[in-house]
């Protein structure tokens, strides 16, 4: 996957967003020009190999140029255990796709993504199936607009 991403660095293209957990990991992709985030899907973890694998497919299919992964700090911005095991998902998938992948705090998100589901009327059931994606592109979303307001170095 090295030699087929390396080259697609910088300025436009599509942003990929990962929601990282345990059992799951939310995606969500922008548009081209990088100004809006869309949910993409909810990928069920298996094997750190099988996981790259399906990772590495989608950012073929979608021509990624790069990947905002959800840092789960703590409240008062330290960094705790699942922090530190996110640091490490983003090491891996820094060194196995080439492409810049940037630590965005993610603070609050699945209880945003939660009340955004709950407002829509959306079953419990259905909220499970989708509430990583969600919190995935508010994680995007927000990583976007700060980006086009200056606040962002990639």
């Amino acid at each position: 996957m090295n030699d087929s991403t390396a080259g697609r660095r910088g300025g436009a293209g599509r942003t990929l967003a990962l929601d990282y957990g345990d059992r799951r990991i939310g995606i969500a992709l922008s548009d081209e020009l990088g100004l809006a985030a869309r949910p993409l899907m909810t990928l069920a973890r298996t094997t750190w190999p099988r996981d790259l694998e399906r990772l590495a497919a989608i950012i073929r299919e979608h021509d990624v140029r790069r990947i905002v992964v959800g840092l789960p700090l703590d409240m008062d911005g330290g960094r705790g255990g699942r922090a530190r095991l996110t640091e490490t998902f983003i090491e891996r998938i820094r060194g196995a796709t080439g492409l810049p992948v940037l630590p965005w705090d993610e603070r609050l998100t699945t209880v945003q993504a939660e009340r955004i589901l709950i407002e829509g009327d959306v079953r419990r059931a259905r909220r499970r199936e989708v509430i990583d994606q969600v919190a995935a592109v508010i994680l995007l979303q927000t990583w976007l607009d700060a980006q086009r307001a200056g606040d962002v170095a990639e």
